[in-house]
């Protein structure tokens, strides 16, 4: 999209790949392609943790993309925005590893305590990405409007229905950590973590449809 000025090619004659580095998205977006790419090739290495590295500079090229230099204050919504990857993505991927590491464990006693681990950095993460999300939001619907442009605008709907899974999430970990506290065998609470994931694919599928909807309110 963005080598084809921001609209969705229809044609490989739409693409200017070699345009991509006139422009600021363009060089942000070619930054979170090699990015991606070096974090494979890492990810293959003996020291797949080096990984973290070209990953940080996707997230921080993204939070710069997602908010131009004609924003208002656009250095405040990057951080917002920085903040609120980082987190997600230690949410959405530490349950998954974590949930492969009970299997691999197999009914290990200290797999209960990484689950706990977990749930309580979970839910400093689940604070953390509240607080980052409700903040934008008001920044780009303010206080006065938001209430009518959740209804009444494409972003706002797909803002409200992010907002839905989020809660869904939320719950799934709340009986995930119940069971994990009161159950006979805590690793039952296995069970709506696996169900959490689900929902946190859908929150980030949901995500990236936010990422390309026009903003109901654009800053001048």
């Amino acid at each position: 999209m963005v080598s084809a000025g921001d609209l969705i090619p229809h044609g490989l004659g739409q693409i200017d790949v070699g345009g991509l580095y006139g422009s600021r998205d363009g060089k942000l977006a070619l930054v979170e392609v090699n990015g991606f790419l070096l974090a494979g090739l890492r990810a293959l290495s003996p020291r797949p943790a080096a990984q973290v590295w070209p990953l940080a500079a996707v997230t921080v090229a993204e939070a710069l993309r997602a908010h131009p230099a004609t924003e208002h204050d656009p250095l405040t919504g990057a951080a917002l925005t920085l903040v609120h990857l980082t987190c997600a993505a230690l949410w959405t991927g530490g349950l998954p590893y974590a949930l492969r590491t009970l299997g691999a464990w197999r009914g290990d006693p200290a797999g209960a305590a990484l689950l706990g681990r977990y749930a309580r950095v979970a839910l400093v993460l689940l604070a953390a990405i509240t607080a980052t999300g409700v903040c934008s939001s008001l920044r780009r619907m303010p206080a006065a409007t938001i209430l009518g442009q959740l209804t009444t605008t494409a972003y706002g709907r797909t803002l409200s229905a992010k907002v839905v899974l989020v809660a869904v999430v939320a719950l799934l970990a709340l009986w995930a950590r119940i069971r994990l506290r009161r159950a006979p065998d805590p690793l039952t609470a296995s069970a709506p973590a696996r169900g959490e994931v689900i929902a946190l694919g859908a929150v980030v599928a949901v995500s990236g449809l936010l990422t390309a909807l026009p903003l109901p309110i654009r800053w001048t």
